[in-house]
């Protein structure tokens, strides 16, 4: 098969370093893709904003499949236009695609559908907002409609910050409501699924550290690194998940005759109460997707084709025993200002180390150099027995990488190290 993958971040290496290891592979090419993707595919200079110029490439190359890794092209009709030109792809058409495109979308479907999620309004008036957020008190979330990656949520831990937020995400949302929901209160995970209309096949669970810095303080990012499995998301969880909340999101899109298919990303609280609904990504997460692809045992491309083709009752997916870790290395500054284009040295020695995968996420070649291209940077990926074995190797290899300018969190996975010393 000839595949055409479209992304240039950490979680579209992971998918071309798992695309390129199939036996279905004829051809992998990827647009706009980055160093690291360029090692098992041919880069395209397509732009991936014009459709007309991706069918067009698509035909003349025999793409049997086009893979779609970012949001941001689902969310603008891309899968739509590939389908009504009889092109086959992973990932889904616009209006599903709204599961991630809008959190009001998303929260409206759970009220009707009574899935699990936090208490909400939403409202287009900064008055009705700074209301609710004085009679709820904090802490209490804000929301941005729209894409922002990974940056339209404010968790405001007291009122005055809750209500200095208010004409940020009214800023940030545009024409589009705000929703403002309850704070859960728990441990986070994400889930995994493969969804064709009412098909769903369960993948596996990661969990994500969205913080900046170390001991969960700072800002929300797109993620500083994350680890799979989850050991929080128990057989019991994920059987509340898949009847509660996955089965019923994919039976009310199917139903309204915009069905969904893809990848499904659930983001979970573990409360109390049992979990609940945080929010719906229509892609592999990043960097959950850089956890998950090393621990796949099956062919992803296989698995992605039965996706597109509605053969999902007929697929299984196994994984391996061992546990997944990955450490972004990302810019200083980030996730506010930082500045691009230093050289990062020791990418090679770094993946010499048993178990480890490097997988670039804003990385450029510069002539022979790697340089650094954006705020998240390198995604060090390691496999090991347990979370504490995956853990060293992958602090191991971030210590020959050279490049001053970075900097990464030192406690990724200190949740499930805590369970593990605990035992």
């Amino acid at each position: 098969m000839n595949v055409l993958l479209i992304g240039s971040g950490g979680r579209e290496h992971a998918m071309s370093w798992k695309l390129a290891a199939s036996p279905l592979l004829t051809k992998l090419y990827a647009a706009p893709g980055n160093p690291g993707i360029a090692e098992d595919a041919e880069i395209v200079p397509l732009k991936v904003e014009d459709h007309a110029a991706v069918i067009a490439f698509a035909k003349e190359k025999k793409i049997d499949l086009v893979v779609v890794g970012p949001e941001a092209p689902l969310t603008a009709g891309l899968a739509d236009a590939l389908l009504a030109a009889k092109i086959k792809v992973f990932g889904p058409q616009k209006i599903p695609a709204t599961l991630e495109g809008s959190k009001s979308f998303t929260k409206r479907l759970c009220a009707e559908h009574n899935i699990p999620t936090a208490g909400f309004i939403e409202t287009k008036d900064r008055a009705e907002a700074r209301a609710y957020i004085e009679r709820h008190g904090a802490p209490i979330v804000l929301k941005a409609d729209g894409l922002h990656a990974g940056k339209g949520v404010i968790v405001a831990m007291t009122k005055e910050e809750a209500l200095m937020a208010v004409d940020q995400v009214f800023a940030m949302s545009g024409e589009a409501p705000v929703v403002i929901e309850e704070f859960l209160e728990g441990e986070e995970a994400s889930y995994f699924c493969f969804v064709h209309g009412e098909q769903v096949l369960p993948l596996a669970s990661a969990q994500d550290h969205k913080r900046v810095f170390d001991n969960d303080q700072g800002p929300n990012t797109g993620g500083m690194g994350a680890y799979s499995p989850a050991p929080v998301f128990t057989k019991e969880i994920e059987r509340i998940v898949l009847e509660k909340i996955v089965h019923p999101t994919a039976r009310a899109l199917a139903k309204a005759g915009t069905p969904y298919s893809g990848v499904l990303y659930i983001g979970l609280m573990i409360t109390k109460d049992g979990p609940k609904l945080i929010e719906y990504n229509v892609r592999f997460g990043d960097p959950e997707c850089q956890v998950l692809m090393p621990r796949m045992k099956d062919d992803l491309l296989t698995l992605m084709l039965a996706t597109a083709n509605g053969e999902l009752d007929k697929s299984s997916v196994r994984w391996r025993d061992e546990v997944a870790i990955t450490v972004v290395f990302a810019n200083k500054g980030y996730p506010g200002a930082y500045k691009s284009g230093a050289e990062i040295r020791g990418i090679e020695k770094a993946n010499e180390i048993e178990g480890v995968t490097v997988f670039h996420a804003g990385t450029k070649s510069d002539g022979n150099k790697i340089v650094s291209n954006g705020g998240r940077v390198l995604n060090v990926t390691a496999l090991g027995k347990s979370v504490t074995e995956a853990r060293e190797r992958a602090y191991k290899a971030i210590a020959l990488i050279d490049w001053p300018e970075g900097f990464y969190r030192s406690d990724i996975g200190w949740r499930a190290i805590a369970r593990e010393k605990a035992k």
